[in-house]
């Protein structure tokens, strides 16, 4: 039997959540089962998964067999360095990064290492994790919390709504009129092979709404300023679509014909940007803003581009 006690950075988190990180490599199935069954217990009784933890707890955790961790796969000094003159914001809380298109928020599968696991390899920080995520493809501001309560905080204010989320987005054609609002729900799918795939569906999705902005015309295209009021996987992305005017340079949503005029002038990548970030102050926790001025290979483009008729 193996005895933890909850430290102040792990206080808040639910014990299901707490007990994966500590048992890597046992399945979450099993995890479940031993808070069933009792075998956890936390000050002496039973847990339930949602079971929320306070500091200095003591968690008693059952003999299991754990998967030896592999090696931590370290990111190459160009990019530890190059994330280090991204770096946007720093205070005791938080850390805030322009991140690069092209680079994950995190590692996964088939991608050894992202930001996070970056940051983390500079050893400068003894509490480090993702406070929310950005596509890949999409550069711009991505917010890493100090602490729990600073996690916490940021994910609260994401998950209600409070945050204050803005991108610059391309769009393919022209966006007639002044701002449109896109309110349609999204559902998770797969298709053949195991790629995820995001859909407009009224019935079993989530609620998800984005206001796109007009901000400027070019030939053939659109800038946008998007505001988006969720944070649900590609929401920006499928809601272009929705609009008839998918976001340039996208692969996965954009129709591979309209999209070559575009490549040919020489845009490589998804034109989105997360440019501004803003969180409501909350108890010890003044107002929060960032920004994250739109990359050069972007503005470069955009001047190829030339403005619209």
């Amino acid at each position: 039997m193996r005895k933890v006690t909850v430290s102040a950075n792990e206080a808040g988190q639910r014990i299901d959540n707490f007990l994966l990180k500590r048992l890597p490599g046992v399945p979450k199935s099993h995890v479940y089962r031993l808070l069933r069954s009792g075998q956890v217990r936390v000050g002496g009784g039973r847990a339930k998964p949602e079971r929320k933890l306070e500091e200095g707890e003591e968690v008693r955790i059952p003999p299991v067999r754990v998967a030896e961790r592999g090696t931590p796969v370290r990111a190459p000094d160009a990019v530890l360095n190059r994330l280090r003159e991204a770096i946007v914001y720093e205070d005791p809380h938080y850390l805030a990064i322009s991140k690069p298109a092209g680079l994950a928020s995190h590692g996964g599968t088939g991608i050894a290492y992202g930001v996070i696991e970056a940051a983390r390899g500079w050893d400068k920080y003894e509490f480090l994790e993702l406070a929310h995520r950005l596509d890949r493809d999409t550069s711009g501001v991505l917010l890493l919390a100090k602490s729990r309560p600073a996690l916490l905080r940021a994910q609260r204010a994401f998950r209600d709504g409070l945050a204050n989320k803005r991108y610059f987005a391309l769009l393919l054609g022209r966006l007639q009129g002044g701002a449109r609002d896109v309110d349609a729900a999204l559902v998770k799918s797969r298709l053949e092979g195991g790629e995820r795939f995001i859909e407009v569906d009224e019935e079993d999705g989530k609620p998800s709404h984005s206001r796109f902005v007009p901000q400027a015309h070019y030939r053939d295209a659109t800038l946008c300023e998007v505001h988006i009021f969720s944070g649900r996987t590609h929401q920006i992305r499928v809601h272009a679509l929705a609009l008839g005017h998918p976001v340039a340079g996208d692969r996965k949503y954009g129709l591979r014909d309209e999209q070559k005029p575009l490549r040919d002038l020489g845009l490589r990548r998804m034109f989105l940007h997360s440019h501004f970030l803003e969180l409501p102050a909350e108890g010890e926790f003044r107002k929060l803003t960032l920004s994250a001025p739109m990359t050069g290979e972007l503005r470069d483009f955009l001047d190829e581009l030339g403005p619209g008729k």
